[in-house]
């Protein structure tokens, strides 16, 4: 597992297009994921310890933004033949596992996550209404399995990008496992 610490926002970046597949079969694309006030993008997988860590909380953050009129979708851009615990049979169970009712996307061919410079599992793209990039970084700043001192970055970073348009000047990078490429 190599921890690896991701680049600081580039504000107002455009949300590149997507059209993915839930395990399902359902196309889902980025303008239909697109929320009222904003999007949040989730790159993450099944295997990753701080995915598994933050999964729940994750769940939690997603309904608080829905109620904003933030929508939320996870994108799972690992080489899933080289890490079988990532397939899309198994994203379900995930999904399941962690209360997700939000889509969970198969980047089979991982040009989703090039396009957006993903770097680790996970790491995190909060989008305004305008689909421009205004945030980059971690969920909160508790250290893996020590919720105790967690400040909720990402729902403080997101409630202001749906009330203002704008996110923090300030955010800490991402952090997380490798994307497993192919």
């Amino acid at each position: 597992m190599a921890l690896l610490d991701t680049p600081i926002c580039d504000f107002g970046a455009p949300a590149p297009d997507f059209s993915l597949k839930t395990p399902n079969g359902q196309t889902i694309t980025r303008d239909e994921a697109m929320g009222e006030k904003g999007l949040l993008i989730a790159f993450v997988c099944n295997h990753c310890p701080y995915v598994k860590a933050i999964a729940g909380r994750l769940a939690e953050d997603a309904k608080a933004l829905k109620a904003l009129g933030v929508n939320t979708v996870a994108i799972m851009s690992n080489d899933y033949h080289s890490y079988p615990a990532d397939a899309p049979d198994r994203m379900i169970a995930f999904a399941d596992q962690y209360g997700w009712d939000f889509p969970y996307l198969v980047d089979e061919d991982q040009s989703v996550a090039r396009a957006y410079g993903a770097v680790c599992t996970p790491d995190f793209f909060g989008y305004n209404a305008d689909a421009g990039l205004q945030y980059r970084g971690r969920m909160d700043d508790a250290v893996m399995g020590d919720p105790t001192g967690r400040v909720p970055e990402l729902l403080q970073a997101m409630t202001l990008v749906a009330q203002t348009g704008q996110g923090p000047e300030t955010q800490t990078p991402s952090m997380g496992c490798s994307i497993k490429w192919r």
